[in-house]
């Protein structure tokens, strides 16, 4: 219900006005016996790491907005261009690897600390969600990178039963097979494949692998 383009002012007021946005929406007080605490909807850490990722890495000669679409249960920020050329999604996600595609506006942003050492921001998003059972996503495509950050959930209730069941028991486990998660539960094959799709599409856990070797793990 509510839209504002931010364009024609500094990189720095573009992200100080973001920031802005997003504690009117996402950090509520609540009141705690005596006492007023603040509480975030979605870290505001992830937040800020995610909008200087996009910043830092964005392509800056196409005619393209930064876009933050802000939901009840999640944002989700979209930087024009895809990866720079000579890194891959994997070292993306889990290398801690950074090909600076502007490296003057990632220096004044480190030197700001906006952000802090290269490479280590998509680490430090999935830091401020340790706690949580809803995890952030991230797509990458040939025109475009997507973080999505969903409301932190630190208990179960929006889990059913069976879902619960085996949720707890890839808290346990590294990794397990859905033959494996079977024999664990006592489910039939449909239930348990049931149950993991659920789950997947909860972005609470992920699948690793195709076939006979597919294996599911938390996020």
């Amino acid at each position: 219900m509510y839209r504002k383009t931010i364009s024609k002012v500094s990189l720095i007021t573009q992200f100080d006005s973001a920031v802005d946005i997003f504690e009117q929406y996402y950090v509520i007080e609540e009141i705690e016996g005596f006492n007023r605490t603040k509480k975030e909807l979605i870290p505001r850490e992830a937040f800020r790491e995610s909008l200087a990722n996009a910043i830092v890495h964005r392509v800056w000669d196409t005619n393209s907005y930064i876009q933050i679409a802000m939901y009840e249960d999640k944002i989700e920020i979209n930087s024009p261009g895809g990866l720079p050329a000579g890194i891959s999604k994997e070292e993306y996600l889990y290398g801690n690897i950074s090909v600076l595609r502007n490296p003057i506006i990632a220096g004044a942003f480190s030197r700001l600390n906006i952000i802090e050492k290269f490479g280590t921001g998509i680490a430090r998003i999935n830091k401020e969600y340790t706690h949580s059972i809803s995890k952030p996503d991230f797509e990458v495509s040939e025109n475009r990178i997507r973080i999505i950050l969903p409301t932190t959930k630190v208990d179960l209730l929006d889990l059913s039963e069976d879902e619960n069941t085996i949720y707890e028991l890839l808290k346990e486990e590294l990794e397990l097979s859905r033959k494996e998660i079977d024999l664990k539960t006592g489910f039939n094959k449909a239930k348990t494949l049931r149950i993991l799709n659920r789950l997947v599409d909860k972005n609470i856990i992920s699948k690793k692998g195709s076939g006979a070797a597919l294996t599911y793990k938390l996020k």
